[in-house]
């Protein structure tokens, strides 16, 4: 009984590492912690304790994500958490400790992981965020170390991009997108019409929009307006590249569910779209901020 209660607290030790880790690949706290809990069941039945804990339990954990990831793709489901609409509570929410997992990891950074196929997933995560060598990760998704090189740097590109803008221009383009997005979590009216041009044209889908909004809107102050009528949504938005130039990303739970593609013109923003048609939001190309 000592010798299983040693385990177990080397074990509990290891699980907050374990749990940001199975967080980072599968994208939901529930899931994350089932994925180890079970890791902890498999140890308990083991015969011996391992040599090495937490290598084996880092193993055993990514094993049972990337089945998850796979079975998930199999199917084209994802966790019911993640299924809000635009309109519900669990859209404009999430729990708090969601939340602060989501500041932790980077909401844009869960956007482009999950565009990730499972493995592609998987091999980023364990190698880019936690540093494990290519011989020790090539087991775990049945490749070669080669293959599994090639898989971390298709993954890699898919995340990060070459930006093709001047630094300068990038920098002044996200300083002012960033304000806006600032002004818009605030419900600032003053803040947004200094964002705003004078004549700033809004976009939308109509799927992005509540009933009795306009598909256009023209003008600082009705702009302006809206946004702080729609101020929640503002709460699970984060800047991201958005078909290579600095946009927005509206993602509860980490979860794409609107995507807005920002002019800005003169150190204001000029104009906004906001795609939410599914076959839309697929073919962007969405990447991280370097």
């Amino acid at each position: 009984m000592q010798i299983q209660d040693g385990l177990a607290a080397r074990f509990e030790s290891y699980r907050p590492q374990l749990n940001g880790l199975a967080y980072r690949m599968l994208g939901s706290s529930a899931e994350a912690e089932d994925a180890v809990q079970e890791a902890w069941l498999r140890l308990a039945a083991q015969p011996d304790e391992p040599a090495n804990l937490i290598g084996w339990s880092t193993t055993v954990v990514s094993r049972i994500c990337l089945d998850l990831l796979r079975s998930r793709a199999a199917r084209r489901e994802h966790p019911l958490e993640l299924l809000a609409e635009p309109g519900t509570t669990a859209y404009d929410s999430e729990p708090e400790h969601e939340a602060l997992l989501i500041d932790s990891v980077g909401r844009a950074l869960l956007v482009v992981l999950d565009r990730l196929s499972p493995d592609e997933r998987v091999v980023f995560v364990l190698h880019d965020l936690f540093a494990v060598p290519f011989e020790q990760l090539a087991p775990i998704v049945g490749r070669t170390p080669a293959t599994t090189k090639k898989l971390a740097s298709r993954a890699r590109q898919r995340t990060h991009t070459d930006v093709t803008r001047t630094t300068t221009e990038l920098a002044e383009h996200r300083r002012v997108v960033e304000a806006f997005l600032s002004a818009a979590r605030s419900g600032d009216l003053a803040a947004l019409l200094a964002v705003l041009s004078p004549d700033v044209v809004r976009i939308a889908d109509p799927a992005a929009l509540p009933a009795g909004m306009a598909a256009i809107v023209r003008g600082a102050r009705a702009v302006a307006e809206e946004t702080v009528v729609l101020q929640q949504r503002s709460a699970v938005a984060a800047l991201a590249l958005v078909n290579g130039t600095v946009g927005i990303l509206v993602a509860p739970h980490g979860r794409l569910r609107l995507a807005l593609t920002v002019t800005v013109r003169d150190n204001r923003v000029a104009g906004y779209e906001v795609i939410a048609d599914r076959a839309r939001l697929r073919a962007l190309a969405v990447r991280v901020l370097p």
